[in-house]
């Protein structure tokens, strides 16, 4: 592939993904952005987890998750919770409301991502997933 062309790539591929955020930002109605959502996502899939596990897994610096940390709690979609047998271990956890904020988030990135592919016929939805999953794959090797 000539380099010019995978610059190209990795630029469109950012363009979009800025874009659907934006979008999903805009048309989400509470005030949170992504990186919030994506804790609770985190949260939701593998239980409490310490803050610095969390920072880690996220990619974010421990200073940027403690500030989502106390955002999540001040809103109450999160909670610490310390550990009965090292009170010194605190994670942090979802709560049912955080919970219902996460299925709340998903669906509107369910229907925003269904009105971005609109414009694909479904050869092309084929493509794009054969191609991302042959991506995927790579991570994995």
């Amino acid at each position: 592939m000539e380099k010019n062309n995978v610059f190209k790539l990795i630029r469109a591929v950012e363009l979009f993904t800025n874009e659907s955020i934006i979008r999903w930002t805009k048309s989400f109605k509470h005030n949170i952005g992504i990186s919030p959502i994506l804790v609770l996502s985190e949260l939701k899939q593998k239980g409490a987890q310490k803050q610095s596990e969390l920072a880690n897994e996220l990619g974010y610096t421990p200073g940027a998750m403690t500030n989502i940390a106390n955002r999540l709690i001040k809103d109450g979609y999160a909670d610490r919770k310390y550990d009965e047998a090292d009170r010194r271990i605190i994670r942090l956890a979802i709560t049912d409301i955080g919970m219902e904020l996460l299925e709340e988030a998903q669906q509107k990135g369910i229907e925003l991502r269904k009105e971005l592919f609109s414009v694909l016929t479904e050869e092309e939805i084929e493509q794009f997933l054969a191609i991302h999953e042959k991506l995927l794959g790579n991570f994995e090797k």
